[in-house]
């Protein structure tokens, strides 16, 4: 037997809520895990009334960051796992590595507040000898009331 269509039409719209609930999901999920995609060393950077560095420079690549925290631990922003800590020599041979890859790729220190001012030092001579034309600081601004007026 045939069955007969009783005035119904084949619907033709698309039900969107199950699109906007998936959405609503996912909006949800990115907003938990973005706050814990931020790099987890801990430095307390010393302030200065430095000037920022110039966009033009980094060509829209992300610079070489080799950050001290307060016991002396290196930490390099490249590599497998960039929270943990790497001695020396395998800095070096890292940082030696990325920069014959790209010689003028801008190379930062990243250093604690209250590590010791030799270790910054030993980190710029490892850095240089890396093969490091320049190296730049990355500090905190100063309060505003602090920062001394420009003429």
């Amino acid at each position: 037997m045939a069955q007969v269509n009783r005035g119904r039409r084949a619907m033709a719209d698309i039900n969107v809520v199950p699109y906007i609930d998936v959405m609503l999901v996912l909006l949800v999920i990115f907003m938990v895990t973005a706050p814990l995609l931020t790099q987890g060393i801990k430095v307390d950077l010393p302030k200065a009334a430095a000037e920022p560095i110039d966009l033009r420079d980094l060509k829209d690549r992300k610079p070489l960051v080799l950050s001290i925290d307060r016991t002396g631990r290196l930490f390099l922003n490249e590599g497998d796992d960039p929270e943990s800590p790497l001695d020396a020599a395998t800095a070096q041979a890292r940082v030696t590595a990325i920069l014959r890859l790209a010689p003028d790729l801008p190379v930062l220190v990243k250093g604690d507040r209250e590590v010791p001012y030799g270790k910054v030092v030993e980190a710029m001579v490892m850095l240089q000898g890396a093969g490091a034309a320049r190296l730049g600081f990355i500090t905190d601004p100063l309060p505003a009331a602090a920062a001394p007026r420009r003429r």
